[in-house]
C-alpha cells in the first residue's frame, strides 16, 4: 500500500490548539458525493440534513486520564506512559505506550505518585505490558493523578478545561485514550434538533486505542474493543439511512454488519464495500492515516483530497479541536 497517495500539505497554523468557546460553532464542509461538489456550511446547520427514517450513530465511549508521568526506580530519568487498554478485564494490568520505550526492560519498576508498576512484557514500537501494585479503585486513582491524553500535535499541556472539552456530552462508557472527535461538536441543543428532524439516535461503543491513532505500519490495525447493544442494532437495522458521527462509529457499525463482536480490527480503505453507512460526519484527519483512508474509501480519494485542499485554503481548523466535514 502506497501511503504517499494519502498525503496532503497542512500548515502548522491550521492545527487547532484550543476548543472553541461554543462546541457547536464549528464550520462544516459538506461533500455531496453524487454531484462531486462541496459547500461551506456551519455545524449548527447539521440537523437540517436529517429526516425521518434516519439513524444517527454516536460513539459514547468516554476518554479517561490515561497519560501518566513517573520515575524509573533504580535509574535516572522520567518516564511518560500512555495506558491503552486493560488486559482481560484486569484494571491493574495494562497494555501501554512508554517513552522512552527502548530503555524500559522487563521487570523494571516505575513509580507514579507513590504507586508502583512493573514492566511484565514488551511489544513493538514502545508497547509494554504494565502491572500496577495498587489496592484501591484504580480508575479513581487515575482521575486524581492522570492527564488527559491530548494528541501530540496539540503543543501544550492539558488543562482542567480539557477534562470536559476533550469529551463528548454523551460519553458514558469509560475506555478511550483519544476522543471520538466528530462527537465533540454536539451539545444538548443540537441533539434535540436532530431528534426533532425525525432521526433516531443509536449509541454505539468503540473504545479508541492503537487501532485508531497509531500510524499505519502494515495491512492490519490493532484490535479495539467495541459493543453495539440490541437496541442500537435494531435502530441501525431499521433505518432508511445510517449517518455515522465519526470514523469510530463507522467501524462499529460496519463491524456489526460483518458479524464481529467484542473486538474489531477492521481496516477500512479504498475498495471496501460499506454495508450500512450512508453518510459520515467526521473531523479532518492526519495525512497517511487509517482515518483518512476510511474517508477516501467512502467518498473517493481524489475528491476527498481536493476537498482537503479547499479546506486548507479556506482556513478551516484541523484535527481534534478543529472543524468538521459532512459527507453525503
Amino acid at each position: 500500500m502506497d501511503l504517499s497517495q494519502f498525503h496532503y500539505h497542512l500548515p502548522e497554523s491550521s492545527i487547532a490548539q484550543e476548543p472553541l468557546a461554543d462546541r457547536a460553532a464549528s464550520r462544516m464542509l459538506v461533500l455531496h458525493r453524487a454531484e462531486q461538489r462541496w459547500e461551506d456550511r456551519m455545524f449548527r446547520e447539521f440537523p437540517q440534513f436529517l429526516r425521518a427514517g434516519d439513524c444517527l450513530a454516536l460513539n459514547d465511549s468516554k476518554v479517561f486520564p490515561s497519560r501518566l508521568y513517573g520515575k524509573r526506580l533504580g535509574f535516572s530519568g522520567a518516564v511518560e506512559v500512555l495506558l491503552v487498554q486493560p488486559i482481560s478485564g484486569d484494571a491493574k494490568t495494562w497494555t501501554a505506550l512508554v517513552h522512552p520505550g527502548r530503555k524500559m526492560r522487563t521487570r523494571e519498576r516505575v513509580a507514579f505518585d507513590g504507586v508502583e508498576a512493573e514492566v511484565i512484557g514488551r511489544g513493538e514500537y514502545g508497547e509494554r505490558t504494565l502491572r500496577f501494585h495498587y489496592d484501591g479503585d484504580f480508575y479513581e486513582w487515575l482521575r486524581k493523578i492522570g492527564h488527559m491524553p491530548l494528541p501530540p500535535y496539540i503543543k501544550r499541556t492539558d488543562t482542567a478545561e480539557d477534562r470536559e472539552r476533550y469529551q463528548t456530552v454523551f460519553a458514558r462508557e469509560t475506555g478511550s485514550v483519544a476522543a471520538p472527535t466528530a462527537g465533540l461538536h454536539f451539545n444538548g441543543e443540537i441533539l434535540d434538533e436532530c431528534r426533532k428532524a425525525g432521526a433516531q439516535i443509536a449509541y454505539v461503543t468503540l473504545h479508541v486505542g492503537l487501532g485508531t491513532f497509531q500510524p499505519v505500519r502494515g495491512e492490519k490495525l490493532h484490535a479495539e474493543r467495541f459493543r453495539v447493544n440490541e437496541e442500537a442494532a435494531g435502530k441501525i437495522g431499521a433505518a432508511e439511512r445510517v449517518i455515522c458521527a465519526g470514523t469510530t462509529s463507522v467501524r462499529a457499525v460496519e463491524s456489526l454488519l460483518l458479524g464481529k463482536s467484542g473486538e474489531t480490527d477492521l481496516f477500512i480503505r479504498p475498495g471496501f464495500q460499506f454495508q450500512r453507512t450512508n453518510a459520515i460526519l467526521t473531523n479532518f484527519h492526519l495525512p497517511e492515516s487509517s482515518l483518512l483512508m476510511l474517508v477516501c474509501a467512502f467518498a473517493g480519494r481524489e475528491f476527498v483530497l481536493s476537498a482537503y485542499e479547499h479546506a486548507v485554503s479556506a482556513e478551516y481548523r484541523f484535527y481534534s479541536y478543529g472543524d468538521c466535514m459532512f459527507i453525503l
